[in-house]
Parts: structure tokens; sequence; C-alpha cells
């Protein structure tokens, strides 16, 4: 899941999170020997994210037609930052790490160069489902060598979510469809937000910065070059990239508007942002839709809604399943990850909780592609999220794309606090090009 670069929790959940993480890494390491004698093996499966991938019920499925398989999952709750700090360390070590691993979209690239400690899914028929993923999904997961490092998850086809009641109350329309027409582009999206801003001077128009910056950032990229801080062959071009500058312009022209709400997303306060209904929109990926409910909570029901987001779809978040070699059962590992992936695998976990399938067959699905949501208004999620899912555009990112991306955001943030924009400019490109090196 993806979600997916995008979601660390508070200090001191994700202290907690790890700490748990931590000790169930010894018990699994444990666990996954149990089976040597013949008896059940227990198959460790290592997520991410506020609510995980949406996997409970298909573990059950999985438990009761395999009686030799108990399942173990770990990281739900722990944030994106955390998990990949920690599963780089695992997979350098050669050891720690689940029989399954999610890789986000963000880190999977940095391990092409370590594929001696991965199975090659290939081995365990992973070539005949080629045709289960859409194709720049599975070409993602295969290293330029042709090995199948990893099975794609969900992608994050993008939308806009916004607070209907705001908007109302703004004098702005309600109605999704003409919510859309109001920002055709980014620029008339900042527009609209100085007409929300003139209104209301107690919300923000947007949640924050870096949120607003990585979503135009993917779309640009996506229908420009097709990479962002590295080019397809590993260089460093965060300087050289028109699609990076032309996010980082349009991002801070949105901040001088005075639109962003100035939250960390993923932080403490951007949680309580939700639930205290303090900004009007969010750009909204389909795994977005979960993180929404889960912080906005019950009360919020029926005052958010989805519309088209501007300009030209995008894709932020997704994620791959691979299989360490340090699993001590790696093809009941690859069978698991195969069987998560599949088709009814994708369908089952846009269900629990709205990740939009990476298969054409599970996008095609009534369950997708009829889907409904009525915590945001009943709008229509299969077609605003599947519709676009097909013709998406890959972006390529780079070995350490999240390091300099960290940078580059912190950036974004200090023009937020008041900082000139142009400064920030040049300490994004040479504290990111001290982070990609």
């Amino acid at each position: 899941m993806s979600v997916p670069s995008r979601r660390r929790r508070l200090a001191a959940i994700a202290l907690a999170s790890v700490t748990v993480l931590a000790t169930a890494t010894a018990c699994g390491d444990d666990s996954s020997d149990s089976g040597s004698s013949g008896g059940k093996i227990t198959l460790v499966v290592d997520v991410f994210g506020d609510q995980g991938f949406g996997y409970e019920e298909l573990y059950k499925q999985y438990e009761a037609e395999h009686s030799n398989v108990k399942i173990q999952e770990r990281g739900k709750g722990l944030g994106l930052g955390d998990y990949n700090t920690r599963l780089t360390q695992q997979i350098t070590a050669g050891s720690g790490a689940g029989d399954v691993v999610a890789l986000e979209e963000g880190t999977i690239v940095q391990y092409y160069a370590q594929t001696d400690k991965f199975q090659n899914l290939a081995d365990y028929g992973a070539n005949d489902l080629k045709g289960n993923f859409l194709p720049w999904k599975w070409e993602a997961g295969t290293t330029p060598d042709g090995k199948v490092l990893g099975l794609g998850t969900d992608v994050g086809s993008m939308a806009l979510c916004y607070r209907s009641d705001l908007f109302k109350d703004a004098g702005l329309p309600t109605d999704r469809e003409q919510v859309a027409a109001l920002w055709p582009s980014w620029d008339e999206f900042i527009s609209t937000g100085q007409k929300f801003a003139a209104a209301d001077k107690k919300h923000k128009f947007v949640d924050s910065a870096t949120n607003f910056y990585n979503v135009v950032l993917m779309q640009k990229a996506g229908d420009g070059t097709g990479y962002t801080y590295y080019d397809k062959s590993n260089k460093l071009v965060i300087g050289d990239n028109p699609d990076v500058r032309s996010a980082y312009d349009l991002t801070t022209k949105m901040i001088a508007a005075g639109l962003s709400n100035n939250l960390q997303s993923f932080s403490n306060e951007w949680n309580a942002g939700f639930k205290n209904g303090t900004f009007a929109t969010i750009a909204c990926p389909a795994w977005m839709t979960g993180v929404i409910k889960g912080q906005a909570g019950d009360a919020a029901a029926g005052k958010w809604d989805i519309a088209k987001a501007p300009g030209n779809g995008g894709n932020w978040g997704g994620s791959w399943l691979a299989v360490p070699k340090s699993s001590k059962h790696p093809k009941e590992a690859a069978e698991l990850a195969k069987f998560l992936t599949s088709a009814k695998g994708q369908v089952e976990a846009f269900k629990a909780v709205g990740n939009l399938p990476s298969s054409p067959q599970a996008l095609s699905d009534q369950a997708v592609a009829s889907a409904t949501n009525d915590y945001f208004s009943n709008a229509p999620t299969g077609t605003i999220f599947a519709a676009g899912a097909t013709s998406l555009k890959p972006v390529y990112l780079g070995p350490k794309n999240n390091a300099v991306r960290t940078e580059v955001e912190n950036t974004l943030r200090a023009v937020e606090q008041g900082k000139s924009a142009a400064e920030q400019w040049a300490a994004a490109l040479k504290n990111g090009e001290a982070a990609g090196k």
C-alpha cells in the first residue's frame, strides 16, 4: 500500500510501535522455525500505516485453507519512516525481517541493488501472474536484470477530498462535478482557495504544503520527464528537472496566498486538524480515504466528499510484497504473497480500507468499479479512482528518493513558517544533493 510516503505517526505512538515490532521480530524468528519438524509454521507479514493493508479477513481465509499455516502481522500503526528505517536495517543485516514484507513506492528502487537479499519470485511461478497487474506496476516490481522482487498491492490514483460543509459556508459549490469544474488546473485551484479564504477566516483551504507539493510533483512528472529527483540512470537531477521546480513554485505560491494550515503530514497536529475540521481540502489518493475516516471520526461522516483533482490524474503511493532471503519458509511465503496480491485479495483490501487495486481484473470487479463510500457523501469511489488507474503514467523514483524528498519537504515547511521561498529553494538543492549522494 501503499501509501501510499506519506504516513508518520506521532512520536509516542511510533516509539511504542517500534518497541512492539522489535518484540515481535524475536517472536517471529522463533515461530518461523516451528514448522521444521512438520508441524504448523508461522509466516510473519510486515506492513505499515495507521490502517495497515486490510488483510485481516484474508489471513483468516488463508489459514482456513492452509491448516499448517499461522499468519502473524506486524507493523500496523507504525509510521512509514520508522518502518522503512527498520526494514532497511533488517534487510542489510540479513535477519529480523518478516517472511513477507511490504516495499513502498519510494523505497523499492533502493532494493534493486540488494536482490541477493530477496527471493526471486519468478522461481515460485510469479511470471505466470504478469497479466494480473497493470503493466507499469509489474515493471516497477521487476529489477533491471529481470528478477521479480515484489508483487504489486495498491496504487494511489489521485483525487481531491473536500469538506462540502465548509465549501457551502464559504459560498462555493458543493456538488462534486461543480467543484471539479472550479479547478481544471492547479493555478485555478489556488484561485478557488483565495475565494474560500476571503469568505472564511477561520479555516484554511489546504492541510499542508508538503501534501500539495507531492501530488503536484507526481502529476507533473508523470506528464513530463517521468522522474523526480533522479533520472532513470540514477543521476541526481533535482535542480535540472523542470517538473521539480514547477511543483515547488506552485507550492510556494499556494503558501504565499495564505492557504496552508501549516501542518506536518501524519503528525499529531495534522491528525487533530481532521478531528477539529481546521482545513477544507486535501490531496486524496485512494488510500487517503481510510486515513481521513480514521482521523476525522464518525462526527465528520457525510461532511467530506471527493472530486477530480486539478490537472491530469497522477499517482501517490502504492507498495509491493516481497520475500526476504532470510525467510525460513520461502515457498510458503511466496504463496502467501501471491494470494494477498491476487485480484481477489486486492478487491478484499479495497473493501476493507479503500486501497485501490493494481490488478486490472480487480479494477473491473463490480465491488470496485461500482463502489460508493457513504462516509464521503456516497461518492462513487470506484468511478473516481479506478477510472484513471489503467492510464496512470508511472514516475521513476531513485534509490534515495525518500531522503531527498524529506530535505525538500523541510524547506517547504520553513517557507510556511515565513522563510524566503528563494532562499529555501537554494537550501532544497543543497540539502537534497547532500542527502541523495
